[in-house]
């Protein structure tokens, strides 16, 4: 009769448990959705002019600022770093940021955009290896199955199992090293969630980003756009729909999820939502590759739920 009482608070636990891991699974899903939305505000910038560097610079410096700000009134705690994880904040910044972007606008220019999207998704094969190594996560057949079906999905968004698509030898390295920086966000992000809570792993990430990014910013490029109301705006949803709003809720489902693996292959969603947004916004034609994709892509996030 005296455990009776134990079996309604144990059921309570395990629900909030599963509470935390869906909630945890849809910011990881919507982060990755966000993300496939950029396209809308690069594409943009540039018909205005903006170099790549520029836009780089204006994602990483003015997501900082906005959070700066936020954080200002919110919560200064936040703020708060001891000085001997500076090291791990360059790393997330410079590396994981501010290097992958770079490769990836590099890999775009020399590969076709098809080529540098599925080489930028190698990155939740990085993430899953280097988990295993660094944490002892555990590679089962189910995580294995997601990982296939993610990438396979991608590979039929892009096109790429048409056999038309070419890469150069360049193309392959920046675009292999995109996805190894991309990767690198997720490994170096769990280790300062153990010391910090999100707000403050994306705000020292972004900060550290912007300021390198600053070191490769066109002046000119720069007053295009402040003397531009629609750059301004665009730059805007670039700063907080593209950057704040998705890095924050993709740190935060990481933080909550405990298995950076399977938040790589959850966010593989971008490339779906990227070839949606490029049928509705700019007229490219639906294709069966792409609806392929989504069913695979789809079907790895049920696995993985």
């Amino acid at each position: 009769m005296s455990c009776s009482p134990s079996l309604p608070h144990g059921n309570t636990v395990a629900g909030d448990a599963r509470k935390i891991q869906t909630l945890a699974i849809l910011c990881i899903l919507i982060a990755g959705s966000l993300w496939g939305c950029l396209g809308l505000f690069n594409r943009h910038l540039s018909a205005l002019g903006i170099a790549p560097e520029t836009v780089v610079m204006l994602r990483n410096l003015g997501a900082t600022v906005m959070l700066g700000l936020i954080f200002l009134v919110y919560d200064r705690k936040i703020f708060r770093i001891r000085l001997r994880h500076l090291p791990l904040f360059l790393a997330m910044g410079l590396v994981s940021i501010l290097f992958f972007t770079l490769c990836y606008f590099r890999s775009q220019q020399v590969s076709s955009l098809a080529v540098a999207a599925i080489l930028l998704y190698t990155a939740p094969t990085f993430v899953v290896i280097l988990s295993a190594i660094i944490w002892k996560d555990k590679i089962t057949k189910r995580k294995l199955l997601a990982l296939v079906l993610a990438f396979v999905g991608c590979c039929f968004v892009a096109g790429i199992l048409n056999g038309a698509l070419t890469v150069t030898t360049e193309g392959l390295l920046v675009g292999i090293g995109s996805g190894l920086f991309y990767s690198s966000y997720t490994i170096f992000g769990r280790f300062a969630l153990k010391h910090y809570q999100p707000f403050t792993v994306t705000f020292y990430t972004f900060l550290i980003a912007g300021i390198g990014s600053l070191f490769m910013t066109s002046l000119h490029d720069l007053n295009t756009t402040i003397h531009s109301p629609a750059a301004i705006w665009l730059s805007l949803g670039l700063m907080f729909l593209g950057t704040v709003a998705p890095y924050v809720l993709y740190t935060k489902g990481l933080n909550d999820l405990g298995d950076s693996g399977k938040a790589s292959i959850l966010a593989s969603i971008e490339p779906v939502v990227a070839s949606l947004v490029g049928i509705v916004a700019f007229g490219e034609p639906m294709t069966l590759g792409v609806i392929l994709g989504l069913v695979c892509i789809l079907a790895s996030v049920f696995i993985l739920r």
